[in-house]
């Protein structure tokens, strides 16, 4: 008995750029029920793939017409291609065989005013176009990311049913919602992976204060790393930090950690997200440091030869209480963590004023509990804080993250003061402590600043004993000398 034909002859939606993270979505997508098209600029590409997903309901195609011309209408035409030209140029190739109303979503790591750009173009042709967040990695696109789609809103509510089908699950519905238009989702994402920026920062910095001041060995580490997995660090990048410190190198028997170069890469979105803050003027520390240390750490041969030149503090044995000293690391990294939090909120806010997207932060928080890189526990915590006080200036103003962090002071401030007086660098811990210092007080040394500024710019200032008046300046010679 002859077997009955289970491909498609027409998709509901199609995938362009059959890399990794498309193959993996594209499978997600007709695993979910939906038949999906696929076209790469490599047929052969497309031929391995197709021939991999034997018996499902994928569609090859060669060439763009034959890819659009595949699709149901209004089509639906996913983009996952290198961000910059190769998404304008994909564009250009599909779009004459397009029809007004059909759709172009870009799930790329997309910069955000690209995607604002594009939109307003295509919007004028009679075209929509979404641009996606899709975060979680090859695993997640396989199984369920967390999506972040912006654009046009009755755009999206033509692909939710796949997008929420397709999205990880969690406690409190899909890690997918519509962010707002034109280049929010972009936006969100972007931050997303400042936020994941910082978060790996500040967990390599708990590591190395383990390592070169408890001398810990990588074993004893992940022990450490497990046990806070169960507790309030509870998320992703803690679970596979867990697991890469145990992880033995079958050449030589050690920890494989201890045999990667110290020189990391990146893709520019930390990069986009310190730029716009501090466009917007807000205050991205945490995440401003994560970067600084990807690009000193890349200029691996200037650092050993400093480290031949320069010398530091002595490196002496941990003469302290080890379990006391691996509680104040983890408060530190706690503490450290909420305040990059509160900085990557506070961007969203800032963002989604300044271009009028109107995002929602708590149900922004929301979708990043499950699929994605950052996803965590403690993003529940700040899902909350938002449903409390929808316009929440900060996350260190509500109660739950007010109390916490208050309690963890001394730990956190032990922390980072041991680290720098043994010479450890913990640029994320240092700068995540500053800000909140700075935040939290009353009156900064900056009066001076502004003294400073109005004597060789005559910038004026404000006096603290007449507020609400006018700006004035001051001959500060002149008044110096009659004095």
């Amino acid at each position: 008995m002859s077997t009955p034909e289970k491909t498609a002859k027409t998709a509901k939606i199609g995938m362009i750029g059959l890399a990794v993270m498309g193959e993996n979505l594209a499978m997600n997508i007709e695993r979910n029920g939906y038949p999906i098209a696929v076209y790469n600029r490599d047929p052969k590409k497309v031929d391995d793939f197709v021939a991999r997903a034997e018996g499902k309901q994928v569609i090859g195609t060669h060439s763009p017409e034959e890819f659009i011309k595949s699709l149901e209408r209004p089509r639906k035409a996913i983009l996952l291609v290198k961000a910059g030209e190769a998404v304008d140029w994909t564009i250009e190739q599909i779009k004459p065989y397009m029809e007004k109303g059909d759709i172009i979503i870009d799930g790329g790591n997309s910069y955000f005013m690209d995607t604002e750009r594009r939109e307003k173009a295509l919007k004028a042709e009679g075209f929509n176009f979404i641009g996606s967040g899709v975060s979680g990695g090859e695993k997640g696109a396989l199984w369920g990311p967390s999506l972040m789609p912006g654009g046009d809103r009755e755009a999206y509510e033509q692909i939710r049913p796949i997008w929420e089908a397709i999205s990880a699950k969690v406690d409190d519905g899909p890690c997918v919602t519509y962010i707002g238009p034109g280049g929010a989702g972009h936006f969100v994402k972007m931050v997303h992976n400042g936020i994941e920026y910082g978060d790996m920062q500040l967990i390599a910095e708990a590591y190395d204060m383990m390592r070169n001041i408890l001398g810990m060995s990588a074993g004893e580490m992940a022990d450490v790393f497990d046990e806070w997995n169960k507790g309030d660090l509870e998320s992703f990048l803690i679970e596979i930090t867990t697991k890469i410190l145990r992880v033995k190198d079958p050449e030589s028997g050690k920890p494989l950690v201890d045999l990667v170069l110290d020189k990391t890469g990146q893709k520019g979105t930390g990069k986009w997200t310190s730029d716009i803050a501090l466009e917007l003027g807000i205050v991205c520390a945490t995440m401003d440091a994560a970067v600084d240390s990807r690009n000193l750490s890349t200029r691996r041969e200037e650092r050993v030869e400093a480290s031949k030149q320069i010398k530091g503090p002595e490196r002496k044995p941990f003469a302290g209480d080890k379990k006391e000293m691996i509680d104040a690391i983890h408060d530190a990294l706690y503490a450290s963590k909420i305040c990059s939090y509160a900085q990557g909120m506070n961007l969203i806010r800032a963002g989604s004023e300044k271009w009028n997207w109107n995002i929602d932060l708590g149900e922004t928080s929301r979708i990043w509990k499950g699929g994605c890189i950052i996803r965590a526990q403690f993003l529940d915590k700040i899902k909350q804080a938002y449903q409390r006080r929808a316009d929440l200036p900060n996350l260190l103003l509500d109660p739950d993250f007010n109390s916490w962090v208050e309690k963890a002071q001394p730990n956190w401030r032990r922390a980072v003061s041991t680290a720098i007086l043994a010479g450890v660098p913990v640029p994320g811990m240092s700068a995540s402590i500053g800000y909140f210092d700075t935040y939290r007080t009353e009156n900064l040394a900056l009066n001076l600043t502004q003294a400073q500024r109005d004597f060789f710019g005559s910038h004026t200032y404000e006096r603290v004993d007449k507020p609400g008046q006018p700006a004035v300046h001051t001959e500060w010679e002149q008044l110096l000398e009659k004095q």
